[in-house]
């Protein structure tokens, strides 16, 4: 039985990692923080890694502490990130400063893993082509526009750095499914009988249901030695505008009629610095922000599969209407 550890498994993500790992059977550590909500870590046979990333010598403590009876664990999946705050330091902090103090810690304890995936972000790639609409592939020159972009491509170089560190980056697209909140947002929406959008141009949207993402994760740990110091696009491998993503979701929630409201780019950058404004006023992160206001705004998300289709057999099985069914399940279920 191998031994997984998952950092960030407290997350929407994270829960799903520790489930599916052990449902391939391996022997699974979550790590989360002490204040970290265990909502979605309700199996038994879990076992709970505490840590505190502020402090580099309290992580080195705690990897001894928990580490498995064989004096480390076979592979790290990395979930551990966040998606919005106040300001960049917090971004570089959780987003790069924890991944390098853990990773130096277990350098330092001579417990490097067989395997160690990151979770990175699409955004870490910048805006694609606008013009032509050429998808994002393997070949882009990563250009990231926003501070949680920049983030995720400083975490990204500070590993690409670490060659006896058998690291495999993933870069998903947007993740969606039961319990995830932003598009989750845009659901209720929907079910309220409105879709906002941003901008009048074509707009093409992938997405990636979060089982997907979990079962790519996990076939890439498997996988050979050819999935070493790789970066991976994960996506469905098609995109959708926003008139079709509507579509799939009023139809299953059984809506006829959705008003779409579009908001022109000078009015959703105008309300993305009140927000943030606003959040920084109150010390709180908002989920409308200028780095999301930059997101919001560009126009291709078209990615292109093929190393993760090639290296490890990458063949996303939720395509958005599959997907969209089990999260409108849910939400109903929550409703």
């Amino acid at each position: 039985m191998k031994t997984l550890l998952v950092i960030g498994a407290g997350g929407f993500i994270g829960g799903f990692i520790a489930k599916e790992g052990l449902r391939r059977g391996y022997d699974v550590w979550a790590g989360v923080r002490q204040s970290t909500s265990r909502r979605y870590l309700d199996d038994d046979r879990l076992h709970f890694a505490v840590f505190d990333y502020d402090d580099p010598q309290a992580v080195g403590r705690a990897l001894q502490e928990y580490k498995p009876e064989s004096g480390k664990w076979d592979c790290i999946i990395w979930n551990l990130g966040a998606t919005k705050a106040v300001n960049y330091q917090t971004f570089n902090l959780v987003n790069y400063q924890y991944l390098r103090t853990f990773v130096e810690q277990l350098k330092a304890a001579s417990m490097l893993p067989e395997r160690f995936l990151f979770m990175s972000s699409l955004s870490a790639l910048g805006p694609a082509d606008e013009k032509g609409y050429t998808p994002l592939s393997g070949a882009t020159v990563p250009n990231p526009n926003t501070r949680y972009g920049l983030s995720k491509i400083k975490a990204e170089t500070y590993l690409s750095t670490q060659s006896e560190l058998p690291w495999i980056i993933f870069r998903p697209t947007g993740v969606y499914g039961p319990h995830e909140q932003d598009y989750l947002m845009m659901i209720k929406s929907i079910d309220s009988h409105f879709d906002f959008g941003v901008g009048y141009r074509k707009q093409m949207l992938t997405f990636i249901y979060v089982d997907d993402l979990v079962a790519a994760m996990f076939d890439a740990l498997a996988a050979g030695d050819a999935v070493i110091h790789k970066k991976y696009i994960i996506s469905e491998d098609r995109a959708y505008t926003q008139q079709e993503f509507r579509q799939i979701v009023a139809k299953r929630l059984g809506k006829k009629v959705v008003i779409p409201v579009v908001l022109p780019l000078w009015a959703a950058y105008l309300a993305s610095c009140v927000s943030e404004w606003w959040g920084k006023a109150h010390a709180k992160p908002s989920t409308l922000n200028r780095d999301k206001y930059k997101i919001m705004r560009q126009r291709n998300w078209a990615c292109d599969i093929s190393d993760a289709r090639r290296d490890f057999g990458f063949s996303p099985q939720f395509p958005l209407a599959r997907g969209i069914d089990a999260t409108v399940d849910a939400y109903l279920a929550q409703k």
